[in-house]
């Protein structure tokens, strides 16, 4: 209901998100313990999403609409395998924030970004209502003084609610309820059929918010694991969000992902199977059929203050991995600012978008910085050494590379300049060890590698490609690579570890030998 509230939406939908894609998600997931419902980051996305596409975040069918795009995103990316994890925590943090600070303390702040109503909330302390901020006030103290129980801390902030709402209620303080925003019936999530004509406006923000929710849900895989020694998969979480999301759209339901928070409450209650989730579906369910009329009770500043308490728990928790950016990489902790300052200037789902696009940009420069050849010299006694790559290919001799990096094509420009020059290396062998290749090659590793066989021919010189994988064979063949190598120019990825570069090693001395000018052995 707080996380509905925050975003603008009728808090009864956020009940709704814990029902059917609770009971879906945890049927389906790979991770038997993870709980799939609405979090504060989702409900914020999608409510950024809805205003900025001009629809209404309270009109059920663009809900629905929204919820069915995002569930067939999750499936797609699930499908695609692409497990990317993406980490906008600390600005969405702000967001829940300042989003409650007119609940917790009755003063609603001015300003056109998040950092600016933060600081006019501070500097208008003389307007803030005094009921509704010892309410907030209280409710934060409960919450604290059951956190210090260790029994109680899994529970602290429904000890915190319950306290709190009974103690308005017991002392009459007047302050804005539930009922005064939105009424919760007492019944099941009804059908709620999508509307077709917001589809085009919301492509892009269906992808927006399908990404924050994976986002906090891939680590819960590896925080929680399975308790029957079963692995957990990434991807097949993603697609159990996805069905979650496909069946809670028409039903009610805001988008929703896996929870940690909610998945740790489980953990920490003895949750040992998937049935956990299932059954806190099941009774929030039964929770809304009976309870309805109390949870409309429920204060809104009550509510404000267990919201202050998550934000700033998030912002807390942030902190080591804040600390560790700044420790490691100049690089990435400005883009990590770049991302934080985004999130409370400009809309959510943009700034997300914003966020991808610095990773990508990041991961490329990384990995072209860390891209290098090595060249493998095996010494008197056996060994491999590692050696600088030569400037030029010798005559008659065998010369074996290695690549090192993370992924060929970002790094093409600069393995191209780094090889060695053909230039009179008549009956020289250019070896390049294949077999961890972190990528199928594109078209324009294909072409490099055309090129460099025809001008290693000029020269009277030849390419042998050693421990090549089957998938990277067929691409081989299937362009014509294999055939412009020739006889021996493959040599699969086969038995041991070493065997495919022994092979080849072998058969390249042979041929260097046969097509040296002076017969000379090779020197490697």
């Amino acid at each position: 209901m707080a996380y509905a509230s925050i975003a603008g939406f009728n808090p009864v939908a956020g009940l709704y998100a814990g029902v059917v894609p609770a009971i879906v998600g945890s049927l389906t997931a790979r991770t038997v313990l993870m709980v799939t419902t609405l979090t504060s980051a989702i409900a914020l996305t999608s409510q950024s999403v809805l205003k900025d596409a001009g629809l209404d975040p309270k009109d059920t069918g663009d809900i629905a609409t929204l919820t069915l795009m995002a569930g067939v995103v999750m499936l797609l990316m699930g499908a695609l395998r692409l497990g990317v994890l993406l980490s906008f925590s600390v600005g969405i943090a702000l967001q829940i924030v300042t989003g409650v600070l007119k609940d917790a303390t009755g003063y609603d702040p001015h300003g056109h970004n998040r950092l600016y109503q933060l600081g006019d909330w501070l500097a208008h302390l003389t307007d803030w209502q005094l009921d509704t901020t010892l309410v907030a006030l209280v409710t934060i103290a409960v919450w604290a003084l059951a956190g210090l129980v260790r029994p109680l801390k899994p529970v602290a902030l429904l000890i915190a609610m319950v306290v709190s709402t009974a103690g308005v209620a017991l002392f009459g303080v007047d302050v804005e309820l539930v009922r005064d925003i939105a009424h919760i019936p007492a019944t099941l999530p009804g059908f709620s059929a999508p509307d077709l004509s917001a589809v085009p406006h919301l492509l892009g923000g269906a992808c927006a918010v399908a990404l924050v929710a994976l986002a906090q849900a891939a680590g819960i895989g590896p925080s929680v694991p399975n308790p029957d020694g079963s692995r957990s998969s990434v991807n097949g979480d993603f697609a159990a969000q996805g069905l979650a999301n496909l069946a809670g759209g028409f039903f009610q339901a805001l988008p929703a992902g896996g929870s940690l928070s909610r998945t740790g409450v489980a953990v920490s209650a003895g949750a040992r199977t998937r049935w956990a989730g299932v059954l806190s579906g099941v009774l929030l369910a039964a929770v809304v059929l009976v309870c309805a009329p109390l949870a409309e009770r429920i204060p809104m500043p009550v509510i404000g203050g267990l919201i202050l308490v998550v934000g700033g728990e998030l912002i807390w928790g942030k902190r080591h991995d804040v600390r560790l950016v700044l420790r490691t990489s100049w690089l990435s902790f400005a883009a990590m600012a770049l991302t934080f300052l985004a999130t409370t200037q400009i809309p959510l789902q943009q700034a997300i978008v914003l966020g991808a696009v610095l990773s990508l940009l990041l991961y490329c420069v990384q990995a072209a910085r860390r891209a290098r050849l090595l060249a493998l010299v095996r010494a008197p006694e056996g060994r491999w050494h590692l050696a600088p790559v030569p400037e030029r290919l010798t005559p008659g001799e065998v010369t074996v590379l290695y690549y090192d990096g993370v992924s060929l094509f970002a790094e093409l420009p600069r393995i191209e300049a780094s090889l060695p020059r053909a230039d009179g290396a008549t009956g020289a062998v250019l070896v390049l060890v294949m077999r961890g290749l972190p990528d199928v090659p594109s078209s324009m590793v294909v072409k490099l590698l055309r090129h460099r066989i025809r001008e290693l021919d000029r020269n009277g010189a030849r390419l042998v490609l050693a421990g090549v994988q089957p998938e990277l064979g067929r691409v081989l063949a299937a362009t014509g690579i294999s055939a412009d190598l020739g006889p021996d120019g493959v040599i699969p990825a086969e038995g041991a570890l070493f065997e495919p570069l022994e092979q080849a090693l072998a058969q390249s001395r042979e041929w260097a030998r046969r097509h040296s000018g002076d017969g000379a052995p090779d020197g490697s």
